[in-house]
Order: structure tokens, then sequence, then C-alpha cells
């Protein structure tokens, strides 16, 4: 006994004697009123000081392990030795995978991340659209942590209000505003990330038809949430320019809808923006419908030429049927979980609630590093600094693509990926089997499809990769595309 302990660094020694010591009597290896052996020849066994044995003695004793009798030592208290399981204990063993909701089977069934390619050392990687952390911003970041903690750090350790930190909501309708947005009538609940906001959105809406309109391809997280909500998913053509909104209204002639998904600008996966004349005709059709739309302002922030595009929010001008959900985890931190919901203000009356009861709030601590950051104006000098340098990686992925990659088209209109579709028939599940054993990878399209198409696509995130390895890796896939093309 006691030949087993080892230090970790940067740990405190006295801690972790404690916690070796409640080991022993949790697993049986010291027994109920049983002496423990003295604090000099412990520190000796260990190879510790004494004072650090003493500090562990005493905290075992706080915890309820051990009690000290005067003048004769410290012994293992009774209770904590009946928490010892023994190996003659009879015991109920649960089959979880029996009890497990239809829900629970289905998320797990859509859980790509479990499934996906382990990237071996050394593979060029293009599935991450994750902002590159060499562009983050710290010092700024931690100046805004030390400045928001002396203003009122006791309060953001506690408890915060389930809507959201005050002055970021009042600060995000404002960068909402200059976005030409109608604030009247609209609230703004902040959220951990777009995806709680989608699925306490989801969670909200009544299933009067059952069914969502989205584009088709669209963002996989998505079609995961709404299939998780028991929603039929119909999936719309994309076109250059955004949704097919001939077959959008074919879609809306045929059935009802609950409401529509869409990602207008730097859409994921093509990369499509939206032009301003599809939004306003868009808008109309949705109007004419009576569909409430639910927008996803991914990546708006990274136009890398051309006028900001308003988004579909603000084409519905002083309406409330459109719900925004915003983030700022592809342009800035997605570290800190913080995004929003801006919609009517009586149905963020009721986001809150159901906001409350799930997670009960986001972290205020987050909430106001972030506030705290946007305030001194980091935001834009941020966005100037890595707008040049993904404009830089998109311009270098592009160029590699068209010279090596026979695709029959390529859209990625900015923002951190592109997106390739080759010739009817062709497999880029095939492509990327032959592609890892070179060492790259990269998305397959078809998670995206709300129908199970797109066998023929792929998608290239490009934010993360080294400007050598997305010439080596984009050479890499279009030399051994051409080969299966034969």
């Amino acid at each position: 006994m006691f030949k087993d302990f080892r230090l970790i660094a940067g740990r405190p020694v006295f801690i972790q004697v404690k916690d070796y010591m409640k080991q022993l009597i949790l697993r049986g290896a010291l027994q109920g009123d049983q002496k423990l052996p003295s604090t000099r020849e412990l520190s000796t066994l260990l190879g510790v000081s004494r004072n650090s044995v003493i500090s562990a003695y005493e905290a075992l004793a706080d915890d309820g392990f051990t009690y000290a009798v005067q003048g004769q030592g410290s012994y293992v208290s009774q209770a904590a030795a009946d928490q010892a399981g023994s190996p003659g204990d009879s015991a109920w063993t649960v089959d979880w995978k029996e009890r497990l909701s239809s829900q629970a089977r289905l998320a797990e069934e859509l859980d790509i991340m479990k499934r996906g390619i382990r990237a071996a050392k050394g593979t060029i990687s293009f599935t991450s659209i994750a902002p590159d952390e060499s562009l983050f911003d710290l010092d700024n970041v931690k100046r805004a942590f030390m400045e928001r903690m002396a203003v009122e750090g006791n309060v953001l350790l506690n408890y915060g209000y389930a809507k959201g930190y005050k002055p970021l909501i009042d600060y995000l309708l404002q960068y909402m505003e200059h976005k030409g947005v109608n604030t009247r009538g609209k609230d703004i609940l902040i959220t951990n990330g777009f995806t709680e906001g989608f699925d306490v959105v989801l969670s909200a809406l009544g299933r009067k038809a059952g069914a969502v309109l989205c584009e088709n391809p669209t963002h996989h997280t998505a079609i995961k949430n709404m299939k998780l909500h028991g929603f039929e998913i119909a999936g719309v053509p994309m076109e250059r320019d955004g949704i097919h909104l001939g077959e959008l209204k074919r879609a809306l002639e045929a059935r009802e809808y609950d409401c529509a998904y869409l990602v207008p600008s730097y859409h994921n996966p093509t990369g499509i923006v939206m032009s301003p004349e599809k939004r306003q005709r868009l808008m109309k059709l949705m109007t004419e419908y009576k569909v409430p739309v639910i927008e996803d302002g991914f990546n708006e922030e990274l136009r890398y030429s051309g006028s900001h595009v308003a988004p579909l929010i603000a084409a519905a001008g002083g309406g409330n049927s459109v719900i925004y959900l915003g983030s700022f985890s592809k342009v800035l931190f997605p570290g800190l979980r913080v995004g929003w919901v801006l919609a009517d203000q009586e149905l963020i009356y009721y986001l809150e609630s159901v906001k409350r009861a799930r997670s009960i709030h986001t972290s205020t601590l987050d909430q106001s590093i972030l506030y705290q950051y946007l305030l001194g104006g980091n935001l834009e000098k941020y966005l100037k600094r890595a707008r040049a340098e993904y404009k830089r990686k998109y311009e270098l992925t592009l160029a590699c693509c068209q010279e090596h990659i026979p695709y029959t088209s390529l859209t990625g209109d900015g923002g951190l990926h592109l997106f390739i579709t080759f010739a009817e028939g062709f497999s880029t599940r095939e492509l990327l089997t032959a592609c890892r054993e070179q060492g790259v990878i990269f998305t397959a399209g078809d998670i995206f499809y709300t129908n199970g198409q797109g066998q023929n696509t792929l998608r290239l995130g490009f934010s993360r990769v080294a400007d050598g390895d997305i010439r080596k890796g984009v050479e890499i896939i279009g030399s051994t595309a051409r080969q299966l093309l034969g």
C-alpha cells in the first residue's frame, strides 16, 4: 500500500494526498475505524512534506472521511468506509439502451462527429469551418475580462437572467439596427450559440403542419435539429444567387408549412449570398403564403467585396414574421458560447421561459466579456484583419480549385469554405476514401442534403489550413478525382 502514489505537476500536493487517501477508503483498501499512518510516517511513505500530509488529513476530516482522536491520531470514518463497494455486493445493472427514447436514438444516429474520420497526425484537413485561432485578439479579450470583472465581478459569477445580460442585449439591438433592421416591437434572447437558439425556437413552434421548408442543401446541424423535433423537411434547390423561387412557390402551393429555415448570406454549405432582389421577392412569397422565416445569420460579417447585403429580417420592414438567429462564432470566438434570437417581443417572452426551463441562462461571464470587447470597438479592428486573411486564403483556395479540380460547378462568395459539385454519378465518398489514404480529408456533401442527394458534392473548409497545405491538398483532391473519373 502507498507505493502507487504519483505526484502530478501543477496541482497542490495536499489535495493530491487527500484524493489519494479518499480513493483508498472508497476502494475498501482502508477499513472503517482503521488507524491511519502518522503524519510523519505517511510523509515518508509518499515522499511529500509533513505539512502537506497534515493539511490533507484536515481536509479528509472536513469531508467526513476521517476523524481524529486527540493524542492517538487519525482514523477512517465508518460512514465513509461503508460507501466502499466490495466484489461480493449484488448490484442492479440497467440496460440503458433498452430505456432510451426514440429522440436519443435518432440523435446518436445523426451524430456524424462520432462516425467522422479521425485524422491522423499530419493529415491535411479541409473539414473545419471554424475561425483560425491564430487570429484571435487575445490581448483585448483579456483586457475586456479584467475591465468587466473590475466593474461587477461578484454579479457576473452569480446566476444571471434567462433573457440575457442587458448591456449586451441593448448593444445587439443597436447592432441589428445598423444592419437595417426595424427593431420596433422586437426583442432579443441571448442563447448558447446558434444551436440552442434554433432548438429553443423549434421547441416553441406549434406543429400545425408538421413540416419545415429550407434550402437544399443546408446546414447539417439544422437538419439534425429539425428531425429531432419531428418535423418533415422539404428542401428547395439552390440557384447561383440563392434559393430557386420557382421551386419554392411550387412547394408552397403543394402543402402548408410551420416555418422556413433559410441561410441567405454565405450559405452553409454552398457559400452563396442571396441577391438583394431575390431577398425581396422571397419575402413577398413568404408573406403571401403566411409562412414565418427562421433566418440564420451565419458568417454574415465575412464579406470580402461589394456592399453590405441586408438580412431578410430587414426586408420584412415593420413586420414580425422573421426570427433572426445571430452569432459571432464564425468571426470571433466560438469558445464564448453566445448567440441571440431577435424576434417579435411576444415571441421572445415565451422563448425566455423555454430557455429558463432548459438551461436557466447563458454564462453571464461570457456575455459580459463579449459585451466589453464589442463596446471597446474591437470587432471592427478584428474583422478588418480577419477579412484580409480569410480573403487571401479564399482566393488561394479558389485559384487552386480552378487549376486542379475537374468540377462541374464551384460556389462560395466568401466566408470560410467552398462547395464543389462533380458530374452526376461521381461519388465524393469514394473520393474521400482515396484522398484519406494520401493524407487529405474534406466533408462529403451528402450530409447537407435533405433528400439523400449530393453524392457528387463536397465542402472544402480552408480557414484553418496553411497555404502550403491548401496547394498540396487541393492538388491531391484534383488528381485523385481525375483518376476516378477515368
